[in-house]
């Protein structure tokens, strides 16, 4: 049976507007996850990705948590899931993906939206360890890199259920809206950009030639970026076949393992509709929308005492499996 929220989304009082929900709850998010071992996986192609877990007592659900674009397992979304299963008795694994533990990767290539093999190969890891069921939780580019990953593999996938929050379904449509006009898609673009930039230079240092610098400099838009560093980097032509072979939203139909959606109809990051309609089609996809939440915002409760309710029932879902 689909899943129905334990509780509609009611933002806390002030917090209506897409971009405060946006902005607030990446400032005020605790980021102080329960206590974590960091284990570095060696990964087929000579490179690494470094995870923070912790265990759960014997037979109790294992959550994994996906991060968005220039995120970590510090960030405040992720925390919270961690926290989250703790506090019911379950284990947790947040994986970095690769450039973002703090430590560069080793090879040219880094990570994107649609590069779903390191997080496979850990979820495949995990399922033979596990002795309960196994859950995964994506954030905006980790939410769409689940949807890919589960559409790949259908009823092989390597996870009992699944939730995907604020997925830029349409990669394409995500940064026409990131790179449009308004101060705050200014915010939002400068913010990505210069993380994103700095990596790519340390990264054209240590590989000459893997991609053209002045381009990169020059970029001034998300999908620049993605043309000149993005696209090269991994194979694609340009960014334009980037997003579309990376975007999970065409092919949501194929997922075969129960998955929660939930996004926001405000989302200042991504176009509407921000989930594809036809996707209603899918028995397996319990889709929530709610009218406000902006992106990775959810909050509810008051400014003072916040509560963040995507998360929360991210994990109400996955208990309905225990």
């Amino acid at each position: 049976m689909r899943f129905q929220p334990t509780e509609p989304f009611v933002p806390a009082p002030g917090l209506t507007n897409e971009h405060s929900q946006t902005i607030y709850a990446n400032l005020v998010r605790s980021r102080q996850p329960p206590p974590l071992r960091r284990e570095r996986r060696e990964l087929p192609d000579g490179d690494f990705v470094d995870v923070d877990t912790f265990d759960g007592p014997s037979g109790a659900p294992h959550v994994v948590a996906l991060h968005g674009l220039e995120g970590s397992s510090t960030a405040g979304y992720i925390a919270a899931i961690l926290r989250g299963a703790k506090e019911r008795g379950w284990g947790a694994t947040a994986l970095n993906f690769r450039s973002c533990s703090g430590e560069p990767n080793r090879l040219a290539r880094t990570y994107h939206s649609g590069h779903i093999d390191d997080a496979l190969g850990l979820l495949r890891d995990l399922r033979d360890k596990a002795t309960g069921p196994l859950f995964a939780v994506g954030f905006s580019l980790g939410a769409n890199v689940l949807c890919r990953l589960l559409e790949d593999q259908g009823e092989n996938a390597p996870v009992v259920a699944a939730a995907a929050i604020s997925a830029p379904f349409d990669l394409d449509a995500c940064c026409r809206k990131l790179d449009g006009p308004g101060a705050l898609h200014w915010l939002y673009r400068e913010r990505f950009l210069r993380t994103l930039k700095g990596k790519a230079r340390a990264k054209l240092k240590r590989f000459p030639g893997a991609f053209d610098g002045r381009a990169m400099e020059a970029s001034r838009t998300v999908r620049a970026f993605d043309h000149s560093v993005t696209a090269p980097l991994h194979g694609f032509h340009s960014a334009e076949h980037y997003y579309a072979e990376s975007s999970a939203g065409p092919r949501l139909h194929a997922i075969r393992k129960p998955t929660l959606i939930i996004s926001a109809e405000d989302d200042p990051m991504l176009e509407s509709p921000v989930v594809p309609p036809e996707a209603k089609d899918n028995p397996h996809l319990s889709i929530v929308e709610t009218k406000h939440g902006g992106h990775v915002g959810f909050v509810a409760g008051t400014v003072h005492r916040p509560r963040f309710w995507a998360e929360e029932q991210a994990l109400e879902f996955f208990a309905t499996f225990r």
